[in-house]
């Protein structure tokens, strides 16, 4: 008797082997894997460059004070205290000085105001009115020293020397002089400039923190 291979049991008996060998080649890819995670964290804050100068009209910012009535030989002292109110120490700290009001007083670099700025390592000693003029001493036992030497008003210096407040937390005691040179001729009478001063710092060089 011979088995006919359209008889149901040999149908069967095919299917169960393709299958059988599918199961086969789908273990292949099959695998186990081991894992292991940990985690921290860190936190990051930016520091602060902030220099400020003192309250407006007084013994710490005289500055916005005017002057009138000058002649050759005269000299405008005015206060300011500038502190580093920021929580970084600064690589400099830079003056530049504008007229937003211009004359000959501020155009002639030679015989054109000179400015000047002093420093005293305490507080200095203000005598006179803004009617009769400031002027100011700095005491016999502390220690006066230049900021900026005599040079033409209007200009830009990027680092002073001198300064307590490249260190946060630290003041400085300036005087800003304003010299009308003895040589200023008759082309120097009734002129008017108004001169802005302005400091800035500058932050300390990169590192590793």
């Amino acid at each position: 008797m011979r088995i006919a291979l359209t008889s149901t049991g040999g149908k069967v008996l095919a299917s169960t082997v393709l299958l059988g060998a599918a199961a086969s080649v789908a273990g292949l890819g099959t695998f186990g894997t081991f894992t292991s995670t940990t985690s921290a964290s860190a936190a990051v804050a930016s520091g602060t460059v902030k220099i400020d100068v003192g309250a407006v009209d007084t013994t710490a910012n005289r500055l916005s004070v005017a002057a009138t009535g000058l002649v050759p030989g005269d000299t405008v002292s005015r206060a300011v205290t500038l502190t580093n109110n920021g929580d970084q120490a600064l690589a400099g700290i830079g003056l530049t000085t504008a007229a937003t009001t211009s004359s000959k007083l501020d155009t002639d670099a030679t015989m054109g105001l000179q400015l000047s700025v002093e420093a005293c390592s305490v507080a200095w000693t203000e005598t006179g009115t803004a009617t009769t003029g400031y002027s100011y001493s700095c005491p016999s036992t502390a220690t006066r020293s230049t900021v900026l030497s005599p040079g033409a008003v209007v200009r830009s210096t990027p680092a002073l020397g001198n300064l307590a407040a490249l260190t946060a937390g630290k003041a400085d005691n300036l005087v800003v002089r304003m010299t009308l040179p003895d040589g200023a001729d008759n082309t120097f009478q009734n002129q008017r400039s108004t001169i802005s001063v302005s400091f800035t710092g500058t932050q300390r060089g990169a590192t590793s923190r």
